[in-house]
């Protein structure tokens, strides 16, 4: 029997409508249906969309081998069974929800030949609002890594993987795992690759955000989320390279899926499950070095982080509450003995004895100034709050910072009190 080129993956439960166009999408390819394979796992869909697949399947023979199972719960075992019947000599993840331009699989596969490729990134584009990174497709490259480009934001399975390469190191969705048990598969197979490229100049996949937000992701549960992204950290931790390589892995889930657990939609949740969410971040910060990448996280993520690490829970939702209400933070800047002027987040905690968090982690900016300063007007140890800080910690009335959030010149008084941070509080 002759091997095709391509396998194209799909684990396919309750996504009618949008399957019609995903498989009609696969019946267009120009690559031919006499190099192509496609096996779509129904796992146990109530929709139609299991008789859909065997329709297409009668109306092109050859092209299509359907399985049906009962529901496993998840995408992950769908996906293993269907990789485990791929006979292409790449393969291909396909979302059920998603479709292909009419030239991808060839334009792929072509490429993949070309540049010996074991993974290639094909360019991707967001529907009905679907978040696609497109860092990663500045321009075509035939190879790429995690110190030279955005590929730490593509760890999604939407890619062309050699078979070859995910064979011989036993590579499989981890079943347990209801969201994002595509990345620790990617991931390890990205670090185990011997050249990964991007393939830009077309638009190759389609990913649709469903109109019901019924698409995995959004449905997932925070502690669902934290299994995931520990088994993603896990992967780098075994198999990435110290330094640049593994900094970059850990930033893009501690300063992109990690915070969104700690925004506001976290106060609505009931208090055990708060707080378990709390110390499952906390211990992800501890147990993968987030610390060491703080540096490249923005400002309110890391205070959240380290809140969540150092177990202030309370602070944490103050945190929280307090910006949802009020906004971004106004800035206090301070000018050093070193000659250097430092600009800070002047957040409720910032320099807050109980709290005890250190300067750095709300550090927006440096630069040199024209001349140091005193060192004794520094502004630390134990003296009073700055007037920004009285308005952030509640001393100034209710009613006085509902008038000040809405008054034009609220920015410059915030600027003209920053010298405040310079002179311990104090004209």
């Amino acid at each position: 029997m002759t091997v095709p080129d391509v396998t194209v993956v799909i684990a396919v439960y309750n996504t009618m409508p949008y399957l019609t166009a995903c498989l009609d999408s696969l019946v267009r390819q120009t690559i031919g249906h006499a190099r192509m394979e496609v096996v779509a796992v129904d796992d146990g869909s109530t929709d139609g969309g299991g008789e859909l697949l065997d329709t297409y399947a009668a109306r092109h023979p050859g092209l299509f081998q359907v399985v049906h199972q009962a529901n496993s719960g998840g995408p992950a075992a769908p996906t293993n069974r269907g990789l485990a019947l791929a006979r292409g000599r790449y393969v291909l993840f396909l979302g059920a929800d998603d479709w292909l331009g009419d030239e991808a699989l060839a334009r792929m596969v072509g490429s993949a030949d070309d540049w010996g490729s074991d993974v290639l990134i094909p360019k991707q584009v967001g529907v009905n609002g679907r978040l696609v990174p497109q860092g990663i497709f500045d321009t075509t490259a035939a190879s790429v890594g995690f110190e030279d480009s955005a590929l730490a934001w593509a760890l999604a399975d939407t890619k062309l993987f050699r078979l070859d390469l995910v064979r011989r190191h036993n590579l499989a969705r981890k079943e347990e795992l209801k969201v994002y048990s595509d990345q620790p598969f990617t991931l390890a197979a990205c670090l185990r690759a011997r050249r990964i490229s991007v393939l830009a100049d077309y638009d190759h996949y389609f990913l649709v955000l469903r109109e019901d937000r019924g698409n995995v992701t959004q449905r997932a549960g925070a502690l669902d989320r934290i299994r995931g992204v520990a088994a993603v950290q896990w992967v780098a931790a075994e198999l990435a390279a110290p330094g640049a390589q593994l900094d970059a892995i850990r930033a893009r889930h501690f300063g992109w899926e990690v915070p969104q657990l700690l925004q506001e939609g976290l106060l609505a949740l009931d208090t055990g499950l708060r707080d378990q969410v709390c110390e499952g971040v906390g211990e992800l910060v501890r147990q993968f070095g987030a610390r060491e990448v703080y540096h490249r996280l923005a400002v309110p993520d890391r205070v959240r982080l380290e809140l969540a690490a150092t177990g202030r829970y309370a602070e944490l939702r103050e945190l929280i509450a307090h910006e949802a209400e009020h906004g971004a933070p106004p800035e206090v800047s301070e000018t050093g003995a070193d000659g250097v002027r430092r600009r800070y987040a002047a957040y409720p905690v910032f320099r807050d004895g109980a709290a005890g968090l250190p300067d750095e982690l709300f550090l927006l900016g440096e630069e040199r100034a024209e001349a140091p300063v005193d060192p004794e007007a520094g502004g630390r140890g134990g003296l009073p709050p700055t007037l920004v800080q009285q308005l952030w910690r509640g001393a100034v009335p209710a009613q006085v910072r509902r008038r000040l959030r809405g008054y034009p010149a609220w920015r410059r008084l915030a600027d003209a009190v920053a010298a405040d941070g310079r002179n311990g509080g104090r004209r």
